[in-house]
């Protein structure tokens, strides 16, 4: 399934939610709240992210990401919270860094990442 930035996000937002809430304590109104948009556009994506074997809906409504699902959300939060931290370090406001890293975890190359977070890693313990 081919994923794009809206997909991500929602994934992270799923994961986000469990972490704070508990893995089996979320639903798609509490999605919908945490994102701030309309029931149904979250009922869209959820149907698009299940459709696409990332997260699962049991029968009470609670959402459960797959395994392919969880890596991808692991992976997205990981880049958040690093380029968050890394930009709040650098002088930026939390405001921002916040916003700014929510576009570059999505837009930088795995690859990328892992340089920039290794060599940053070993800087700071020098």
């Amino acid at each position: 399934m081919k994923l794009y930035e809206s997909g991500e996000d929602y994934l992270e937002a799923i994961l986000m939610l469990q972490k704070r809430m508990g893995e089996s304590a979320v639903r798609s109104v509490d999605l919908a709240r945490h994102m701030g948009f309309s029931k149904p556009s979250i009922s869209h994506a959820v149907g698009v992210l299940r459709d696409g074997g990332l997260l699962t809906m049991d029968k009470d409504g609670f959402l459960h990401l797959t395994v392919e699902g969880r890596k991808v959300a692991e992976k997205i939060y990981e880049r958040h919270c690093f380029f968050t931290q890394w930009l709040i370090e650098a002088g930026i406001d939390p405001e921002t860094a916040e916003q700014d890293a929510c576009r570059m975890e999505h837009t930088i190359s795995q690859k990328s990442f892992e340089h920039i977070r290794d060599s940053y890693q070993i800087k700071k313990k020098e």
